[in-house]
């Protein structure tokens, strides 16, 4: 796969999680489109969206409930489409979702592999790929980045570091959707900052595209310890995603987070 298809494949998905075609993601005018649940999205999502904006650069795609269809068309019309992800524009923007109990909830920059780049990184630690059978006891606090207890069964391939028997560092990825592998890392602290993270997301991501499935790599923007390492190991910015919840869910997550 090149750039351009793994772009694609990309925007494909998106499509099916948004409820819209891909080409809508290349327009220079906004779209707004009543979200549907389908079996195609990717499998962590709760369709359908309340209200999910997203954006691959040119301009927004709103997969909306009917019922905030007309004040999400009046809020991203308002204002460039940047502008539409940050503040101070989403507090007038939480403002009118407040009588209907919702919220801005989840904000996302979604990272693709630059295959121009993207290469095996050495590492000082051995490394081992890891199938079901060898990280089915590994759903611990410290790998719960790179393994998700609640969705063990989407969790497909992983890559280890050892120090001698001692696993210090885990990448995995889970099948989220028949074309996309999510990639999620994780490494002890007193083993950080020696490239580690980077070497075994590179890893991952190679054996990912040698299956012919498109890896991608999700961090907050705010994360820079997350993103510092998409961009070591080969990653580019590929997509931005807004997500809106209800009150209840967000407090619900407030209080598990606590």
């Amino acid at each position: 796969m090149n750039n351009r298809q793994i772009l694609e494949i990309a925007m494909r998905q998106s499509a099916c999680d948004s409820s819209c075609s891909a080409e809508d993601f290349l327009r220079f005018g906004n779209k707004v489109v009543i979200s549907k649940a389908s079996p195609m999205a990717r499998k962590y999502l709760e369709l359908p969206f309340l209200c999910d904006l997203t954006s691959y650069g040119n301009n927004i795609v709103a997969s909306v409930s009917a019922e905030l269809e007309e004040i999400v068309r009046s809020y991203i019309s308002k204002y460039p489409v940047e502008h539409c992800f940050e503040t101070p524009n989403l507090h007038a923007f939480m403002d009118v979702l407040r009588p209907f109990g919702c919220s801005v909830c989840f904000m996302a920059e979604y990272f693709l592999p630059d295959v121009d780049i993207i290469s095996r990184q050495k590492c000082e630690f051995t490394t081992r790929i890891l199938f079901k059978e060898d990280f089915s006891g590994l759903y611990l606090p410290e790998w719960s980045n790179a393994l998700c207890d609640k969705r063990r069964q989407n969790d497909i391939l992983a890559v280890g570091a050892f120090d001698g028997r001692r696993l210090i560092g885990l990448a995995g990825c889970s099948a989220d959707c028949d074309s996309m592998w999510q990639i999620g890392v994780d490494v002890l602290p007193e083993y950080r900052r020696r490239g580690i993270a980077a070497a075994l997301t590179t890893q991952l991501a190679v054996e990912c595209l040698s299956r012919e499935i498109v890896p991608f790599y999700c961090s907050a923007w705010s994360n820079l310890k997350s993103v510092r390492t998409a961009i070591k190991s080969g990653f580019r910015p590929g997509w931005v995603q807004l997500t809106v919840k209800s009150d209840e869910f967000i407090s619900e997550m407030n209080r598990t987070h606590s």
